[in-house]
């Protein structure tokens, strides 16, 4: 299972995440909107994102629609909210998380940062890494 969440101008963007085909991921409703410095709301955030796991959805035939979180975060474009914000991924294979953060490639899209990977034993609990989850974006919105 994959779960994003993305940090723009001190608020924390929590898509649910859907799952297009055998490894396309796509944020979809509901999303959470909560400020970086409201922990409590963040940890219901991503409990509910997990809770809904990642649902499948059938391919977008035609022309893509825009992406979710363009009207949470008031931006016309998706390059407008990409410029301000960071991203990371909640990942879970076989009961095994890892947190993945991202950095911007030169060419304007998003790559796995191995510089940001947090590994997690097996049996680390859900709740241990959304707390981990929320601690690096407080870092984050904090520097």
């Amino acid at each position: 299972m994959l779960f994003q969440c993305y940090l723009r101008r001190g608020m924390v963007y929590v898509p649910t995440t859907a799952k297009r085909g055998t490894s396309v991921y796509t944020a979809i409703e509901p999303v959470a909107v909560v400020s970086a410095a409201d922990t409590a709301g963040l940890t219901r955030a991503f409990r509910d994102a997990i809770a809904r796991k990642n649902v499948a959805v059938p391919p977008i035939k035609g022309k893509r629609p825009p992406p979710v979180l363009l009207k949470y975060a008031g931006v016309q474009s998706w390059s407008a909210f990409a410029r301000e914000a960071s991203t990371w991924n909640i990942e879970e294979n076989d009961g095994i998380y890892q947190i993945v953060g991202h950095r911007m490639h030169p060419k304007g899209y998003w790559v796995e940062d191995a510089g940001q990977k947090t590994k997690f034993p097996p049996g680390t609990r859900v709740d241990a890494v959304i707390e981990r989850m929320i601690t690096i974006l407080q870092q984050a919105w904090n520097t």
